[in-house]
């Protein structure tokens, strides 16, 4: 089993910057890659950012060259928001994809989500 805690949301004004983290813990082989993800009232969960083991990221064209993901262990990950609008507003979940074995990957695992609320 795999636990991921997240941190860091809240209120900020158009603007402003916040940043996430997500700590994965449990018993596991390795965490292939941790992303985060967010889902706004009436609208599906979308990648926002995701980053792998090796350090590879990729990026939703809405939030090119104002977010950030980062890993400082293989195990943490962050999501530094700058330059926030408030269509960035939603509950932003972190993703981790995790190998049980070196050859077997369990299923995706979510944390409960954060809510980031950015007003005009």
């Amino acid at each position: 089993q795999v636990q991921l805690v997240e941190s860091g949301g809240g209120l900020v004004q158009a603007g402003g910057s916040l940043r996430l983290s997500c700590a994965a813990s449990g018993s596991f082989f390795s965490i292939d890659a941790m992303g985060w993800y967010r889902q706004a009232p009436g609208k599906e969960r979308e990648l926002v950012a995701r980053i792998t083991s090796g350090g590879s990221t990729n990026y939703a064209d809405s939030v090119k060259g104002r977010f950030t993901i980062s890993r400082n262990n293989a195990n943490t990950v962050y999501l530094q928001m700058n330059s926030l609008k408030p269509e960035d507003t939603a509950v932003y979940y972190c993703n981790a994809e995790v190998r049980a074995t070196r050859a077997t990957r369990f299923p995706d695992y979510w944390g409960k989500g954060t809510l980031v609320t950015v007003s005009p």
